[in-house]
């Protein structure tokens, strides 16, 4: 096992699209370079509802989603001092990505108020990694290990996600971020996962875009 103990980010937050592999990667990264594991709670009663289309059951299934991050990320602020390292398989922010997708207007206007309020008692991460894939990607893993419900989700709205996600990351400026085109990241491989690390090794300020060798050697 390589040593690697000169990462100075101490709240790393990992992103993208739903079976971008951000969980998978989160538990590569604690396991290798050490760290406290956060992972989303995606638990939500109202989830079904949701993708059922049931009138108003966005906005509560959004409610939900946004209260349960608040509340973990919250506790994130009288962590145990003794913690050198925080992995997080979310950011908060990605809460407000999918609302602009799934609620109106009227909806958005009270969900704008409620976020502005808890935003401003979240940490925010010191180095955030966004785990770019493509719809085609996205779309050919939910036909292989999706859930039912994930596959009644219409391609329509998995094109919006995408792009959301993609001008999201385009325009975030609050810290350094690492962006991995990640359709080929092989996270069965040692090299390319201490490949990436590398790549926030050399992070400082900025952003930074990383192509994996498992992509490169398609070339």
């Amino acid at each position: 096992m390589r040593e690697n103990t000169e990462i100075g980010f101490r709240h790393i937050a990992i992103e993208g699209v739903f079976k971008s592999r951000k969980t998978l990667l989160a538990h590569h990264l604690a396991q290798k370079i050490g760290g406290q594991l956060v992972l989303d709670q995606t638990a939500n009663p109202y989830l079904r509802d949701f993708y059922s289309e049931r009138e108003g059951a966005a906005f509560l299934a959004q409610l939900v989603f946004l209260v349960n991050r608040y509340q973990q990320q919250s506790r994130l602020l009288q962590r145990d001092l003794f913690v050198d390292r925080i992995i997080c398989d979310y950011l908060f922010e990605k809460d407000k990505i999918y609302a602009y997708q799934t609620l109106n207007d009227d909806e958005l206007m009270v969900y704008d108020r409620i976020y502005s309020i808890l935003a401003e008692r979240v940490p925010r991460p010191d180095l955030v990694i966004y785990l770019q894939i493509s719809v085609s990607t996205l779309i050919r893993r939910i036909e292989k290990e999706g859930d039912p419900l994930e596959k009644e989700i219409s391609k329509k709205y998995l094109e919006d996600i995408v792009e959301a996600f993609d001008y999201f990351f385009f325009n975030y400026k609050a810290g350094p971020l690492l962006v991995v085109k990640a359709d080929d990241l092989d996270l069965s491989s040692e090299e390319e996962i201490w490949d990436l690390i590398d790549q926030i090794k050399n992070m400082s300020r900025g952003t930074l875009y990383y192509v994996p060798q498992s992509f490169r050697a398609k070339k």
